[in-house]
């Protein structure tokens, strides 16, 4: 709607959606890489266990994501991350999780409520096709189920003709949101998704076109002063990363000395707080890639497999010697080995993809995994340990995540020496059992560690 922005003011910003695939991915990443473009600092987070959106995020920006959620970490953690996210930058750009109030059964988790923790302004993306003056009565809806949830402004996406977005802006307007961007149908910024959700940043070699066209896309149906006079500074304490009085309380805290990180296309889902919160707490972070062939340094004391896409991988990665023997080697010398979802089933003995191909693993875990579509488990977790591990004591608490399509389909009964690693609880307090297996040294489940929790 303007071709010459006006001066910034700052601040920060969350971006929903009234629903999931109303396009506030694609929205979130246009404004990103058109405030780049127009030479600002910006920043920018994503709300809720989200691996794979804010990998995208970093592409638009230049700058690493982070994420912020209400239901799996501390008021500590949450003001943490947002004084990083915040501080040194012009403009902080959140991008929320599914509608506006989805998340735990009471509410916590969903952007509503991080938006209400942060005193986060929340600019509100309409799915508008199909429908016209309805959209005010969605509108109105939003904007008044919940005053904790201030909606600043509105976004009207995949609008059919001026004329229809004319009749949409009168509705909301009506409403009391005012409208900042009129965004027409784009079929040609749409990204592929999987299993998982999109397709990993890094393996889009379309990534930078898309980026671009996105951005002139948004920037063509915004008003941008209007747009950029939305994002209001934080009324929320955020301690600094130095402040010392209180390390040691967010994240997972493992041992002091070398941390080896996998880290490529196999094993991606790393949330980047949990580095920030290593790196504060005194340790030395380092990154192999097991697809490339390499093993973790021996002078690693603690050795981390994320999660990621191993099953996609999973014949490369049978085929890394160098690799599961360099884990064989720390296993017997008695180095703490942990893997979350991917790395977990990498640690096993072997993994069947969703080809129905069975492939070697590390053998480390006396486990078999395979790809099981369309068995999804999904949910927040309260995950407990059963006994040391991780660099924490027996009975340590976290909140966690657990989101896979893969299953153990053998395992060895918990013993004497193979014991499960969690026992674990839903968000709504439903207790689900022992979860991953213990054995020596090596730890791994499918649960995602978000943040300690409160014993």
């Amino acid at each position: 709607m303007t071709d010459n922005p006006s001066p910034a003011f700052g601040g920060s910003l969350i971006v929903a959606g009234v629903a999931s695939n109303t396009g506030k991915t694609t929205i979130t990443l246009a404004a990103l890489r058109a405030m780049v473009r127009q030479g600002l600092r910006v920043s920018s987070g994503k709300a809720g266990p989200d691996y794979i959106d804010p990998a995208y995020h970093r592409a638009a920006s230049g700058t690493p994501c982070m994420n912020l959620d209400s239901f799996a970490m501390s008021a500590d953690t949450l003001g943490r991350i947002a004084g990083i996210l915040t501080n040194g930058f012009d403009f902080t750009l959140i991008e929320g999780v599914m509608g506006l109030f989805d998340g735990s059964a009471g509410g916590t988790g969903s952007t509503a409520d991080v938006a209400g923790r942060l005193g986060l302004p929340v600019l509100l993306v309409l799915d508008v096709s199909g429908q016209s003056t309805s959209a005010g009565a969605i509108a109105h809806g939003f904007k008044t189920f919940d005053e904790k949830a201030r909606i600043v402004g509105a976004v009207l996406n995949r609008v059919a003709s001026p004329r229809h977005g004319e009749l949409c802006r009168a509705a909301v307007e009506d409403a009391g949101i005012p409208v900042v961007s009129i965004l027409p149908e784009n079929l040609s910024i749409v990204r592929e998704r999987r299993h998982l959700g999109l397709r990993q940043a890094d393996e889009d070699p379309d990534l930078e076109r898309f980026m671009e066209s996105a951005a002139d896309w948004f920037e063509e149906g915004t008003d941008w002063p209007a747009f950029t006079g939305l994002f209001e500074t934080l009324s929320v304490e955020t301690p600094g990363v130095s402040n010392k009085q209180s390390a040691g309380g967010w994240g997972l805290i493992p041992p002091s000395g070398h941390i080896a990180v996998a880290s490529d296309l196999a094993f991606s889902f790393i949330y980047p707080h949990l580095l920030a919160a290593w790196k504060e707490g005194g340790a030395r972070v380092s990154f192999f890639s097991p697809l490339a062939g390499e093993a973790p340094t021996p002078s690693a004391d603690f050795i981390y497999l994320p999660g990621g896409y191993p099953e996609l991988h999973a014949e490369a990665l049978g085929r890394q010697r160098d690799f599961f023997g360099g884990l064989r080697r720390a296993a017997g010398s008695g180095i703490p080995i942990y893997g979350e979802c991917g790395g977990y089933m990498t640690l096993g003995q072997t993994l069947t993809d969703a080809s129905g191909q069975t492939h070697q693993m590390a053998g480390l875990l006396p486990v078999d995994f395979a790809i099981d579509r369309p068995k999804r488990r999904l949910g927040y977790r309260r995950a407990v340990l059963q006994g040391p591990a991780l660099g924490e004591p027996a009975d340590a608490p976290f909140y966690a995540h657990e989101f896979h399509y893969a299953s153990a389909v053998h395992a060895e009964p918990y013993s004497e020496n193979l014991k499960p690693l969690f026992e674990i609880e839903d968000a709504t307090g439903e207790k689900l059992g022992p979860a991953g297996h213990l054995k020596g040294s090596v730890a791994g489940s499918f649960v995602h560690i978000i943040d300690r929790a409160a014993d």
